[in-house]
Order: structure tokens, then C-alpha cells, then sequence
């Protein structure tokens, strides 16, 4: 089953895909919850797969007029792999990880698909990240890889988008990973059984203007969503509507040379074989 969110009227509503038509699970199943965090906590997604099977011609929205919101707007934690594909860790002159590299960014700095990455006026150094997200379906502590994996409830695209130099002004990168407007965050979110288990053995591309940039599979990971989960679950507790961005593949914009940095004009893609493209234009903050 595939999920998104979407703008109606002042408000936010999901609905099930299902090819070009949308199911408005707020006409089909009103008395289910209006968010997929929501229906993620009251284990509601089977509900949500009836009632979008049954749903009558009047719940029914094209998909392409739709204003796509994140799959969830409001995660409680926003947890990143960094340096989590061999090559782009070499790329930076960096050593293999033997524990992850853990950072965290915070829910303002999402955008969903088709909105504009934001280029803030204090830097120009706005690079791409391609990289599978997961989102967490039930509680996790202390879990074993299965255990972890198994709370795994489905996978979307995220683009990790970074200002680079403010990235290396500390040694942590959290200033330079949560600028607002520039995690980019869908289109869609894909049931885990919709795709192979632990999202294992997709392709994942990023093109910036149509020109592929990273080019990889999620077998790369140093680090699966299994063993990434199962090493945070020991330090803490996670919960439904928790996002894990795995980290991204080399091919970044700050390794190359000359440097290519996201500019207003571009557009970014990021597609994974079996889960989406996620399609975002880049703009220059205008506030």
C-alpha cells in the first residue's frame, strides 16, 4: 500500500494511492486518524487498505493536482546515518565507520515532494543527499536486527540536502543539516511489504537537472535498517512515526571538482527502485 499526504483546503489529509487516483481516507474512512503517524499508533493501516478498496468515486482525487505534504509532518524523532555507503566516506576523506554515525534534525527542516528545497542567504553551499528513509510502525528498545527490522512498518525518499560549510564549522553537523525547507521528504509512503525485506538490494539514484549524480544500491550500506535500528535501540527507545534516514552514496555535490552546488533554477531528483522519485525545485529563501 502506498500513502501520502496531502493539503485540503487549510489542513493536512492523507489517502491511499492506488496508479494516478487517490483514495481521501478522510471521505472514505472518516473515523479513521488523519495522519499516517496516527494511523501508525492505532495500528490502523489494514483499516485504511479497506476502507481505500471500498471508497465510492466521490473519495476519489487525481494524484498529480494534489499539493503532496511529508508522509508524516510530525515525527517525534528524525534519526540519520551519516557516512553510511563506503565509497561516500572515502570520498570525504573519511575513515569506514565501525559504529554509525548518529545525528538527528529537526521536523521544520522537512518539505515534501514537489516543494521547493529552500537556498538560505547565509550560504551557497546547498548540496544533495539521495537516501532511503524508514519509518518506524511500533515500538522499539533493545530489539535484535529481526526485532528491529520487523518494526520497520514501510520506506520513503529523502534528500539529506546540507549546507556544507556550515556542516564543518562544528564537529557534530547538526547546524548545517537543519536549515528549514531543506529535507525534502517523499513522495509517498510504501508499505514494507511492498518492497524486499530491510529494503535490501535497491537502486538508488540522484540527478540534479536530469545528469545522474550518485548512482548505488542499499546494499552498500555499511550498515543495514536492521543493524542501524538494533545499535539504537540499545541507547534509546524508538516509537511510531520515528523517521531513520540511512545515509547517502558517494557521488555528492562537495566531492567533486570543480564543487556542484543546488542553485534556484535546478531541480532535484531522487528515485528508489520499487518506492518513488522524489521530484523538488530549489528556490532562494525569500522571507
Amino acid at each position: 500500500m502506498r500513502i501520502v499526504a496531502f493539503q485540503k483546503d487549510d489542513a493536512a489529509a492523507i489517502g491511499v494511492r492506488l496508479d494516478e487516483t487517490v483514495v481521501d481516507l478522510s471521505i472514505a474512512a472518516p473515523n479513521l486518524p488523519s495522519t499516517l503517524r496516527g494511523l501508525l499508533i492505532a495500528d490502523a493501516l489494514s483499516a485504511a487498505a479497506e476502507a481505500a478498496a471500498g471508497a465510492g468515486s466521490n473519495a476519489h482525487l487525481e494524484y498529480g493536482a494534489l499539493d503532496l505534504l511529508p508522509p508524516i509532518s510530525d515525527p517525534p524523532k528524525i534519526l540519520c546515518v551519516g557516512r553510511n555507503y563506503a565509497e561516500h566516506a572515502k570520498e570525504g576523506g573519511a575513515e569506514v565507520p565501525a559504529y554509525p554515525d548518529i545525528f538527528m534534525r529537526s521536523r521544520l527542516s522537512l518539505v515534501g515532494a514537489g516543494q521547493p528545497i529552500i537556498r538560505p542567504p547565509v550560504s551557497t553551499q546547498l548540496d544533495f543527499e539521495g537516501e532511503l528513509m524508514a519509518v518506524i510502525g511500533a515500538p522499539v528498545h533493545r530489539a535484535n536486527e529481526t526485532q528491529a527490522v520487523a518494526a520497520v512498518a514501510g520506506y520513503s525518499v529523502f534528500n539529506d540536502a546540507t549546507l556544507r560549510d556550515y556542516q564543518r564549522r562544528t564537529g557534530q553537523w547538526t547546524v548545517g543539516k537543519n536549515f528549514d525547507g531543506t529535507g525534502a521528504f517523499g513522495p509517498e509512503f510504501v508499505t514494507a511489504d511492498e518492497v524486499t525485506p530491510g529494503a535490501e538490494g535497491l537502486r538508488l539514484q540522484t540527478r540534479l537537472n536530469g545528469q545522474v549524480m550518485q548512482d548505488a544500491n542499499t546494499d552498500d550500506m555499511v550498515f543495514s535498517v536492521a543493524t542501524a535500528l538494533s545499535i539504537i535501540s540499545e541507547a534509546m527507545s524508538l516509537e511510531p512515526g520515528d523517521l531513520l534516514a540511512t545515509g547517502t552514496p558517494s557521488g555528492v555535490g562537495y566531492a567533486r571538482t570543480p564543487p556542484v552546488w543546488m542553485k534556484p533554477g535546478d531541480t532535484v531528483e531522487v528515485e528508489i527502485e520499487g518506492i518513488g522519485t522524489l521530484r523538488n525545485p530549489v528556490e532562494d529563501d525569500a522571507s
